[in-house]
């Protein structure tokens, strides 16, 4: 076993390197590490298959642990319709789709069942590193891709549940499924209560205990133990490790659990795409190439029209909508996730398997340079549309503000959940702990709502309008630091607002000309995407890329002048010499022949001939003294 793990961790950590050298995903590598330790490639497996599948099922939980982390309840309620509309459009259109494709190409009912369900579902990891790598974290559409993704991962935790349903009875029940659907929620409601009510309880009772080390331990330990209730009940594994991480989520302590597991899901994480890469058989892709072919052009081609037009349907703009479907264009995580589940059923294919590991490794390789054709596609459209077809666009997204929808559905949603809580009061001992579970609900919420440059209602209002807010971090070697807003001129170079200034958790909103940028500042600006971009660029180019030399300039040195004849400090007081004035350099001490070094020495002390004067100060001042004092030499 020990042999086996080493093998994956060197190989695995060896590629992953070569690729991010090449700027590639290292998913990638992790897949290609399992493909060259896998028994196919080099004709023998050079570890056990069975730890490997271990491992890689471990993995699983921690990736859909780690997933959701991420994902709050909550957050369904902050994204708003955009979407809830584009992830139902995706959803259902590639599921469609990829059924239709599986029957045509003479696969059976399940294998195109599953075949749906894995070409309907985005890479969360994938999209992100990709917008990351483009420096378009700051675009307005990113936050929709979240939002999308977020409804994206609970509608495959979902289908997951179904499709183990479906693939056990072989075939397809409607009054089972609604039983299925009824039970899983179910199953959800007591869990997601239960855990609201006692694990953030518990967390804040031994909050002064709960060491980092403890800490991983009990998060992990809370995840396996959902995991089994979830098994006992006839669910997934997977289920269990994403529930109990969402009900983590809503705890004060979930970016705290969620910095602490990243080192084992990266580590699992990448033991599973390894394992991913084993069962791939190049013998198998060359053979099915054209399947291959066909499957990655549907995802590409299905992702972009379906995430465009979900998202045009929820009111955005064009340019948004199309940079939203773009960026969607690959298959990952959950794809795999699903094709395990149908391979442990033995109800898929063996081929389906590496044909979806080759399209979404072929998918993902291309992400970057299709979503770089979002503009030239608007542009192509934008000269091509006619008038009418435009306003006709421009009136249906004015006509689809979501502001107003948003506040209404959401003032429903607080109403009935106001009127629960009043009748559920009214029974004996309910009231307490309806009280304790809104605390719990809601206490990460108020204390992350303190921290954030903007509430959710004024963030959800932008959304729907040409302008949103980004925040941007001022690094310490930015031209930026020390200046004022009007000096800087930054409206006027950019067209983007600094709406407040984050400094050392202090919030300074709607600042005036006068206040001034300071070091690892956090600046919330206010534009458009090509304000946002133009904001980013001044602040690119206002960092010092020599930053070795900036912490060579600035680093405290020691020296020495030495007093020779003629110089102009002989007869003059340490206070009189005006060294630290002229200079910025302070005596230290004061060295004479024949006598004890002096340190810290009185200001009044009356400097005289071959004295050497230890001086303290950053080097290029130390040098600028040497100049005008006399000739020196270093203190060694």
């Amino acid at each position: 076993m020990e042999k086996d793990l080493c093998i994956i961790m060197l190989t695995a950590g060896i590629v992953s390197l070569l690729f991010k050298m090449f700027k590639q995903p290292v998913v990638l590598g992790y897949i290609v590490a399992g493909m060259m330790v896998g028994p196919y490639m080099l004709g023998e497996s050079w570890i056990n298959d069975e730890n490997a599948e271990t491992w890689g099922e471990i993995g699983v939980l921690f990736l859909l642990f780690s997933l959701g982390l991420e994902f709050s309840f909550k957050k369904l309620l902050q994204v708003g319709n955009t979407a809830l509309i584009g992830a139902t459009t995706i959803v259902v259109g590639m599921m469609t789709v990829g059924f239709t494709a599986g029957m045509l190409m003479g696969l059976n009912f399940i294998n195109s069942l599953f075949l749906g369900g894995m070409l309907c579902m985005s890479s969360t990891t994938i999209v992100f590193k990709a917008i990351d790598e483009a420096g378009l974290r700051a675009h307005k559409f990113t936050k929709i891709c979240f939002g999308i993704l977020i409804f994206e991962d609970l509608f495959a935790v979902v289908l997951m549940v179904l499709l183990s349903s479906i693939a056990v009875k072989n075939e397809f029940e409607g009054s089972a499924l609604v039983f299925q659907i009824i039970t899983l929620l179910l199953y959800l409601t007591i869990w997601f209560i239960s855990g609201i009510l006692i694990i953030p309880t518990f967390l804040s009772h031994f909050k002064h205990q709960l060491n980092d080390e403890t800490l991983t331990l009990l998060s992990t330990g809370l995840c396996l133990g959902m995991v089994l209730l979830a098994v006992g009940a006839g669910f997934s594994s997977a289920l269990g490790a994403f529930v109990m991480g969402s009900i983590l989520a809503e705890t004060v302590e979930a970016e705290r659990i969620e910095h602490l597991i990243l080192p084992v899901k990266n580590i699992f994480g990448a033991i599973f795409f390894v394992s991913v890469g084993m069962m791939i058989n190049p013998a198998m892709l060359i053979e099915y190439w054209q399947i291959i072919l066909i499957i990655t052009l549907i995802v590409i081609i299905g992702q972009i029209i379906f995430g465009s037009v979900g998202t045009l349907l929820s009111g955005q703009s064009l340019r948004v909508s199309l940079q939203t479907g773009f960026s969607l264009v690959q298959i990952g995580e959950f794809a795999f996730i699903i094709a395990s589940l149908g391979e442990s059923l033995n109800v898929t294919d063996k081929s389906l398997y590496p044909i979806v590991v080759a399209v979404s490794v072929i998918t993902t390789f291309l992400t970057p340079y299709i979503m770089k054709l979002a503009y030239p596609t608007l542009n192509f459209l934008d000269r091509h549309m006619s008038n009418e077809t435009k306003q006709l666009m421009e009136a249906y997204r004015k006509s689809r503000t979501e502001t107003k929808k948003d506040k209404n559905w959401k003032r429903i949603l607080r109403i009935l959940w106001t009127l629960l809580l009043r009748q559920l009061s009214m029974a004996p001992g309910i009231k307490h702990i309806m009280a304790l579970f809104n605390k719990n609900l809601y206490a990460r919420e108020k204390v992350a709502e303190a921290k954030r440059s903007m509430m959710h209602e004024a963030q959800s209002s932008l959304l729907s309008l040409d302008i949103h807010i980004s925040e941007f971090d001022i690094p310490s070697n930015s031209t930026f630091c020390g200046r004022t807003l009007k000096s800087l001129g930054l409206r006027g170079q950019t067209g983007a607002n600094v709406v407040s200034i984050v400094r050392s958790g202090i919030y300074i909103n709607i600042p005036n000309g006068d206040n001034r940028i300071f070091p690892n500042d956090k600046i919330v600006v206010a534009g458009t995407d090509e304000q946002m971009d133009a904001f980013k660029k001044l602040l690119e180019s206002s960092i010092t890329a020599d930053d070795e030399h900036i912490y060579s300039a600035k680093k405290i040195e020691l020296g020495n002048i030495i007093m020779g004849e003629g110089n102009q400090l002989i007869g003059k007081t340490i206070k009189d010499s005006n060294i630290r004035e002229s200079t910025k350099c302070i005596i230290m001490g004061v060295i004479r022949p024949s006598e004890a070094g002096v340190m810290n020495p009185d200001p009044e002390i009356v400097l005289q001939f071959e004295d050497i004067l230890v001086i303290a100060g950053e080097k290029d001042n130390i040098s600028k003294a040497k100049e005008i004092y006399s000739e020196m030499s270093i203190v060694e």
